[in-house]
Formats: C-alpha cells, structure tokens, sequence
C-alpha cells in the first residue's frame, strides 16, 4: 500500500524519508559510477566488486554492532537465507556484469540503461509485491524502454565495434535484471528487520559469493592487477560513498516507501551519470542519446505522476 505525504508508516517514521534516501542514492551511487569507470583501468570487475564490497562491509558490521549496542538481529532462517541470497544475487552477481558492461559501454551509455531497473521493479511489485500499476507506468515503461534501445544502439558503434557493443548491452542489461530481482525478493524483510544489520547482511553473502567466484579457476585470471598501480585512495572513496552509503540509502528508500516508488527516484541517477560523465570523463552526447536520455526521463516523468495504485 502507497503512503501518503500526511501519515505515517508502519514503523512510525514520517513519509518523506524513504522518498529522501531513494535520492540521495541515486546521487551517491551516480558518483561511485564515475570512480568505478575510472578505477576499471587498473583494476578487473571481479576484483573491483570484491574490493569495494569487502571495504564496506569491514566499515558497516561494527557501526550496525555500535548503533544496536551489540546485539545481532533476530531473523528466521528463511528471512536470512533471502536476504544472504539477495547479496549473492544482486551484488556479486549483478556489480560484476554492471561493472563489465561499464567498462565496454562507458559510465554515460551505461547510466541510461540502468533506467530499464524501474520499470522491472515495477513489474515483479505487480507480480510479487501486490503493487498495482496505473496507465501511466505501462506509458512509462514503454517510453524508458525505448529509449534505452536508443541509446545502447548508436549507429556508429554499432558499425565500427558490433561484437563489442552488442556484449556490453547484453551484459548490461543482465545486470540490471539482476538488481530488480534481488531488491523485490527482500523488499518485505526490509519493511520488518534493522536497515543497517540487512544491509551488513546482504554485504556478507555478497562477499561470500564474491570469494567463491574468484576461487573457481577460470575466474583467477581475471583477478590479477598491478597493486601498485591502484588508485586506492580512490577506492576507498568510491567503495564507502558510491557502494557503502548508496547502498544503506537505496536499501532505506526500499525499506520506507514503496518499491515502485523507491524504484522510479532511483532513476535519477541516470541525470547524476550523464552529467557527471560529460564534464568529468568528456565522455560524448549524441543527437540519438540525447533523444533517447529525452525519451527515458519522459517515460520516468509518466511513472512519478501516475503512481502505482493501492
């Protein structure tokens, strides 16, 4: 059930606040986007993630212990294995595709199709989450997921780099699949259990399933990089702004508002990467980007004013 901006949710926190941590995730994680692009000269996407994910989670477990006086939360064994599974799911699976796809695509390409994330949270909250969707979220799914054709097939990459750019969208758009379906799957543990200690949880399986990706021997290649020719200031910069306080947001918006609506604001980001992309990588803006950037915040503006039903 959508909340209004006069009442209050089921934890008795002002409506207001899940709409807040949905955007200043996406800002946060907008930033991490552009570190991540940068840092993915020196370092593989599975050891980028591993990194990231083992630093915030070094950070995280001892403030969630401090903040709830040491006391470890109480979760029934199917609620642990979600959330653990929702970790595996969405970061050591997902971040590595998405970082990737970042890498083959670039920070402001790859922004635009994360824009296909709302419109699938949209979807499996109707299927799972008893979320009803209104005319105007069926016009803005279509209209987001035109223009994420738009932009992931510009004509001239597509010419000079087919095999190259057709992976990298593939990739992507697995990655963001990835996502939607590991937020919809712990959405209702969220609503009920501590935001820090689900977030410090998720991290867990995330890291675990990271370190067993890396022990499979076809993945060990892919972990090697030059320490000395990482950035780590950087690093730690973008694993505990862009993935450690984008992550404690964007699990909080979940948690406070509904999931289509959290999903929608999350969307903002997309503005956050391409701006951010343009001035500080110079990363080029075509007229059929441009149009398909146009296209995918009208179908973003459809979903905010025809909010999901009750």
């Amino acid at each position: 059930m959508l909340l209004t901006l006069r009442t209050r949710n089921k934890t008795g926190v002002r409506v207001g606040i899940g709409e807040a941590m949905a955007l200043g995730s996406a800002a946060t994680w907008a930033v991490g986007v552009i570190l991540a692009r940068q840092l993915g000269v020196h370092l593989p996407p599975l050891a980028l993630n591993l990194l990231k994910n083992g630093l915030v989670l070094a950070v995280l477990a001892p403030v969630a212990l401090v903040l709830h006086a040491g006391a470890w939360p109480s979760l029934p064994a199917e609620e642990l294995a979600i959330v653990v599974a929702s970790g595996v799911i969405g970061i050591a699976l997902a971040d590595t595709l998405y970082f990737r796809a970042l890498n083959e695509l670039g920070a402001g390409r790859m922004g635009v199709i994360g824009n296909l994330y709302s419109p699938l949270v949209l979807l499996l909250g109707f299927l799972f989450l008893d979320e009803r969707l209104g005319a105007g979220q069926w016009l803005g799914f279509a209209l987001v997921g035109l223009g994420v054709l738009l932009v992931s097939r510009p004509p001239g990459e597509w010419r000079t780099h087919p095999q190259h750019t057709a992976r990298g969208v593939v990739i992507g758009l697995a990655a963001i699949a990835l996502m939607a379906i590991a937020i919809v799957m712990v959405k209702r543990t969220l609503e009920t259990q501590p935001l820090l200690w689900v977030t410090a949880l998720r991290l867990a399986g995330a890291v675990a399933g990271l370190l067993g990706l890396a022990a499979l021997p076809a993945m060990r290649a892919r972990m090697r990089f030059v320490a000395s020719e990482v950035p780590w200031r950087r690093l730690l910069v973008a694993a505990l702004l862009g993935q450690g306080l984008s992550m404690v947001l964007w699990l909080g918006g979940y948690k406070f508002t509904s999931a289509s609506v959290a999903a929608i604001l999350n969307e903002s980001a997309s503005v956050f990467v391409v701006v951010l992309a343009a001035l500080w990588l110079r990363e080029p803006l075509g007229k059929r980007a441009f149009i398909g950037v146009v296209l995918t915040f009208s179908g973003i503006a459809c979903m905010l004013l025809g909010r999901a039903m009750p």
